[in-house]
């Protein structure tokens, strides 16, 4: 029996060039000479079939793969950079911002932890419960922070335990790969709103929620007197232009209230959300699941939801009828458990209920996720969406929080 012999021996045997043992078992396949036919070619009938040229190129192929396999991303060193960072502030407690940036380098498993610097110490962000934040499949990562002099983000391996002060920074080593700090700027780039008690943070970013990117204006979004907070979708430079508030701030398990005005007027194509939302990761998709008032472009179709996601899941959505007038939406987040309910509110006889739903499953567990309010246009891809004729405008009463 002949003895066996590698695919490097066999290329090297026919072809005449001779390689230094440094492939991989993958890359040696790149040039591998199946063994069947290995005693009915010699050198000038494969130069002759593939040509010199041909080889050469294999075997460039070969060592320039080889060369690219002994650098791993141990060899590139970590980088952390900034693209929004919060404003300077000697230490609100009370409001947070967005911090977000893109990583380069990092290694499978990594995550990144985030500190705002108060008093002289670091303190860790967002909230002792929820320590790291995830990178993105973009790179990209983002998360609340409450509001510094100064901001730091660390990337680290899975197996670190951030510390919840810090005197100082910390070095490169010990589980860190990665260290950058800047200091806040001089003007938040965010708008804020004020509403029923709470800080809301008012965006201004487009968002590809509708099917389509649309434009959101903070113009769009304001208080009356009597401190209603009003949503807007309005025409600006031929573009219509949405509008959307968030919480500053997470609050976890508990029971969320909407109070809002009728909304049987609004347009088939416009969408009304009251949902939750953690950008910091896209686990547990994003932690979110939502009370969405429209008929998605659809006249003929209900229009209102409850839903957890993911919402192809027929157990994750209930579709329902909400009424004219005016409606109080609730959603109750306990451990393994939402109930979303839609009730009219009716005065002093007490609220009469429209919908009331209880999900068991893709029930997400409190992270840096926050409350929602949207409003904005939806495009169907199917070609079934009317287009927007007149704008639209939401107003809600009231929202409450109970623990």
């Amino acid at each position: 029996m002949a003895p066996s012999t590698t695919p490097l021996q066999r290329f090297t045997r026919v072809s005449g060039y001779h390689l230094t043992e440094r492939a991989t078992a993958h890359q040696i396949k790149l040039i591998e000479i199946p063994a069947a036919v290995e005693g009915n070619v010699t050198e000038g009938t494969l130069k002759t079939r593939l040509g010199s040229a041909a080889i050469l190129l294999l075997v460039t192929l070969y060592l320039s793969l080889s060369g690219c396999h002994q650098g791993t991303n141990q060899d590139v060193e970590a980088k952390i950079s900034f693209t929004q960072v919060p404003q300077w502030n000697p230490g609100d407690q009370n409001q947070q911002d967005i911090i977000e940036g893109t990583v380069s380098g990092a290694r499978e498993g990594q995550r990144l932890v985030i500190y705002s610097r108060s008093g002289g110490l670091w303190w860790l962000q967002p909230l002792l419960t929820a320590p790291f934040t995830a990178i993105l499949p973009d790179q990209v990562w983002r998360n609340e922070t409450h509001l510094g002099t100064e901001y730091a983000v660390l990337l680290v391996d899975s197996s670190f335990h951030p510390a919840a002060i810090l005197s100082q920074l910390p070095e490169r080593g010990q589980g860190i790969a990665a260290v950058a700090a800047t200091r806040g700027q001089e003007k938040s780039s965010s708008y804020f709103v004020d509403f029923s008690g709470f800080t809301w943070r008012v965006r201004w970013k487009p968002s590809d929620r509708g099917g389509t990117s649309n434009p959101y204006n903070p113009s769009n979004v304001y208080t009356d007197q009597a401190g209603a907070l009003h949503l807007q979708i309005v025409q600006r430079d031929q573009h219509w232009t949405c509008s959307e508030v968030n919480l500053t701030r997470s609050l976890g398990y508990g029971t969320y209230s909407f109070t809002v005005e009728d909304i049987s007027g609004l347009e088939p194509s416009v969408v009304f959300g009251m949902f939750t939302w953690d950008h910091s990761t896209d686990r547990e998709n994003h932690r979110e699941f939502d009370i969405n008032i429209s008929r998605w472009g659809d006249p003929n179709s209900k229009n209102a939801e409850f839903v957890v996601q993911p919402p192809f899941v027929p157990v994750n959505i209930s579709r329902f009828v909400a009424p004219p007038g005016k409606l109080q939406h609730t959603v109750e987040w306990r451990p393994g458990k939402i109930t979303m309910m839609t009730s009219r509110v009716s005065g002093a006889a007490g609220n009469s209920v429209v919908s009331r739903r209880v999900f068991t499953s893709e029930v997400p567990t409190p992270g840096s996720e926050s409350v929602r309010m949207t409003l904005y246009v939806y495009w169907n891809p199917n070609g079934k969406s009317s287009s927007l004729q007149h704008g639209a405008e939401v107003v809600v009463d009231r929202f409450e929080f109970l623990p």
